[in-house]
């Protein structure tokens, strides 16, 4: 009982261990900043690439503060038109979105 109990014990640390945000690698270092609802800012930190990420709520004034590409939508599940926005850059004044993917492949 006690070597399942281990073995339990280290899948899960490595299961951890793989799980947490701590390698750069496959990150698009920097931040991603948004505008939601009443006007309040949003951002997310070193966002994973190639994950479509859909907005909960309203979304406007995308800019990329990271290293890498990104691609918003305008409709969810990375769908609809399309604006890609290079690092250091700003979608068009006025651009809403529903979801964004970072370092699309």
């Amino acid at each position: 009982m006690r070597l399942i109990r281990t073995a339990v014990a280290a899948l899960a640390g490595l299961l951890l261990a793989v799980a947490l945000p701590g390698s750069t690698a496959f990150a698009a270092n920097g931040q991603f900043l948004w505008v939601g609802p009443k006007g309040k800012a949003y951002s997310i930190q070193n966002p994973p690439d190639n994950k479509c990420y859909d907005m909960g709520q309203e979304a406007r004034a995308a800019r990329n503060e990271t290293k890498s590409p990104l691609v918003v939508y305008s409709k969810k599940k990375c769908k609809g038109d399309a604006i890609r926005i290079a690092p250091g850059q700003q979608a068009p004044q006025g651009t809403g979105f529903q979801s964004v993917i970072f370092n699309p492949r």
